[in-house]
C-alpha cells in the first residue's frame, strides 16, 4: 500500500508536530495557516531504495490551492478580539483601487506566504527524518517506502 510508511510514522509526526510548534510560532504563519499548509503538503521519501541518499521531502505542489484560504485565515479576528478583516492593509476602497490599477497586488503577499510555507514544510520534513533517525526507526520506514 502507498501509505504503509506514512502509517508507521503517525506517532513520530505527533511528536514532531509538538516540537515544531515552537518554530511555527516564530514564523509569520498562524497555527491555522500552518494547518492549511500541512493539509496541502505531501510528505514523500525520495530515493527510498538508496539507504545513503534516501530522505523525506515535502511535496508542496498543491500549496497554491490553499494560499487564498491561508490569507483569509491570516486576516480573521482571533477569538476574543484581534484585528478585523476590514482593517487588513490593502483592503477597503483604497486597496480595491490599488488592485484595479495593478499596484500593491496581493501576489507579493501570496509569494512571500508561499515561500515561507515551503521553507517551513521542508524544515518539518527534515525534522521528521531527524526524529526517526534518532529513534532508530528511519531504516525501517525507508524500507517500507521501497515496497510502495
Amino acid at each position: 500500500m502507498a501509505n504503509d510508511w506514512q502509517d508507521m510514522v503517525v506517532g513520530a509526526r505527533m511528536t514532531v508536530d509538538h516540537e515544531f510548534s515552537e518554530r511555527v510560532r516564530g514564523s509569520s504563519l498562524s497555527n491555522s495557516q500552518w494547518g492549511l499548509v500541512m493539509t496541502a503538503v505531501d510528505l514523500e521519501i525520495e530515493d527510498a531504495d538508496d539507504p545513503e541518499a534516501a530522505r523525506i521531502v515535502a511535496n508542496t505542489s498543491k500549496l497554491e490551492h490553499v494560499l487564498p484560504e491561508m490569507e483569509n485565515a491570516g486576516s480573521q479576528p482571533a477569538l476574543g478580539g484581534g484585528r478585523q478583516p476590514s482593517e487588513n492593509s490593502g483592503g477597503g476602497v483604497v486597496g480595491g483601487i490599488k488592485d484595479a490599477l495593478g499596484l500593491g497586488s496581493e501576489d507579493d503577499g501570496n509569494e512571500e506566504l508561499e515561500q515561507e510555507s515551503v521553507q517551513l514544510a521542508e524544515e518539518y520534513a527534515e525534522a521528521l527524518q531527524d526524529h526517526l533517525e534518532s529513534e532508530g526507526k528511519w531504516d525501517e520506514v525507508r524500507r517500507a517506502a521501497v515496497g510502495d
